[in-house]
């Protein structure tokens, strides 16, 4: 970090034939090695459709337990024992509704499911998916839940969900506030990172834990070479703001339907995590993910935080998001910290990619679904500015989902941007921006 303030950067900048060069090249290599790591993706992702769980109670798998998957006329599919992990794998003829039905007498003794009537499930199996099914077992039946306990579970969906926002929205606001570009590709870096991590998980067999970190870290390297590649020529050329939205709108176009090529339109789970049973603490229960996914965030944004306000290089952003002309002038290499903030937003928009895959499942369409709304809690917060976007995330991911007590959940999104378009309208800077004259 000892380079970033070595030299300042003029206005006039190199000749144009030179970076044209360097972009074609770095253009070529990112390029080849998507082709290298989707391409080879390919065959193996194109599994057939079917449904698969986990049995466990009470953190003992549950082995040799019976399971029958049956087609809506209640005709018998196919049926299979779980392994001795617990784990089941049972292909179906092609997408539809099933209703996988676990056989109670041959759980072990002691074991049952928790709720009565619990043993079926019905799944909708997508076109080349594999559906999770979850079986809480344990004793006893629970309670239905009250209001109050109702609330309190969103709530702490809503608190992970907004963290998630929260990751990809962080790196959406820097790229804004120091380079002015409104990129609509990002949502397009939160599917690739999911992407990434399932090659790695379930095409390459690791487990997902390190193909979560050397996705984040390819995805670090692919995002500065993206950089390097097409933004860094496009504003040494004086490309101007609204030509360079055009252009991420058609990047992630050109990405989205990439993935739709490679990956198909199905929709897929990690081999590790995709199915846990929930454990309670007090009146929640929550899958332990969950609980890691808050964790992870938590510490990763605070220490992101940490750096913008301690580190050479945090301070150097801030100086180029409040002033790139002053911050040139005062020695700051402007591109080389866009640089690195390009390599820091798409490393954690990787991040929350695979835990917003963790909670659904990895698909070519998962990035695009909240674009809408890390845009929400980028304005909302305050454009430009990274504790804004946390902010603004945790206000839209915990509104999402303590709106569906009183509305239905396929109109959480819509009161989210609502309540968006009230906060502006009292403070049009979002909540932790600056107000602006404008004129």
């Amino acid at each position: 970090m000892g380079n970033i303030l070595p030299r300042p950067v003029h206005a006039s900048g190199p000749p144009a034939r030179r970076p044209a060069r360097t972009a074609a090249q770095l253009l070529a290599a990112l390029g080849a090695l998507l082709v290298v790591l989707l391409g080879t993706a390919g065959p193996a992702l194109a599994a057939n459709e079917g449904v698969r769980g986990t049995l466990n109670n009470g953190g003992e798998r549950v082995a040799g337990a019976t399971i029958t998957v049956e087609d809506e006329d209640g005709e018998e599919i196919a049926t299979a024992e779980s392994n001795e992990t617990g784990g089941f794998a049972i292909p179906v003829p092609g997408p539809g509704t099933y209703v996988v039905k676990l056989d109670l007498e041959s759980l072990p003794e002691g074991v049952t499911v928790r709720a009565e009537g619990g043993e079926e499930r019905e799944v909708t199996v997508r076109p080349g998916a594999v559906a999770p099914v979850l079986f809480i077992l344990g004793e006893g039946t629970r309670e239905t839940t009250g209001t109050a306990e109702r609330a309190l579970q969103l709530f702490v969906r809503g608190l992970q969900f907004g963290l998630v926002i929260a990751m990809a929205a962080i790196g959406l606001s820097l790229i804004f506030g120091t380079t002015g570009l409104t990129n609509f590709a990002h949502s397009e870096l939160v599917t690739g990172g999911a992407m990434l991590a399932y090659f790695f998980n379930v095409v390459v067999g690791m487990n997902l834990i390190p193909a979560a970190i050397l996705a984040v870290i390819v995805g670090g390297i692919l995002g500065g070479l993206l950089d390097r590649g097409l933004w860094r020529p496009l504003r040494r050329r004086g490309t101007g703001l609204i030509a360079a939205l055009v252009v991420s709108i058609g990047l992630a176009l050109f990405l989205r339907f990439i993935y739709l090529y490679i990956f198909g339109g199905g929709n897929r789970s990690y081999a590790q995590y995709a199915t846990q049973q929930p454990i309670s603490v007090g009146p929640i229960d929550i899958p332990p993910r969950d609980l890691v996914i808050i964790a992870i965030s938590i510490v990763v944004l605070t220490g992101v935080g940490i750096a913008l306000n301690r580190t050479r290089l945090g301070k150097a952003t801030r100086a180029v998001a409040d002033n790139p002309s002053l911050a040139a002038s005062s020695g700051i290499d402007v591109e080389r910290v866009i640089n690195v903030v390009w390599i820091g937003g798409t490393a954690l928009a990787v991040l929350g990619g695979v835990f917003l895959a963790l909670s659904q499942q990895v698909g070519f369409l998962l990035g695009f679904q909240i674009l809408l709304l890390l845009f929400a809690g980028v304005t909302l917060g305050g454009l430009g500015t990274a504790y804004g976007a946390l902010v603004g995330s945790l206000v839209i991911g915990i509104f999402t989902q303590m709106s569906t007590l009183v509305i239905p959940a396929e109109l959480q999104n819509v009161g989210a941007l609502l309540v968006l378009i009230v906060i502006l309208v009292v403070r049009p800077q979002g909540i932790l921006g600056r107000a602006e004259r404008v004129g």
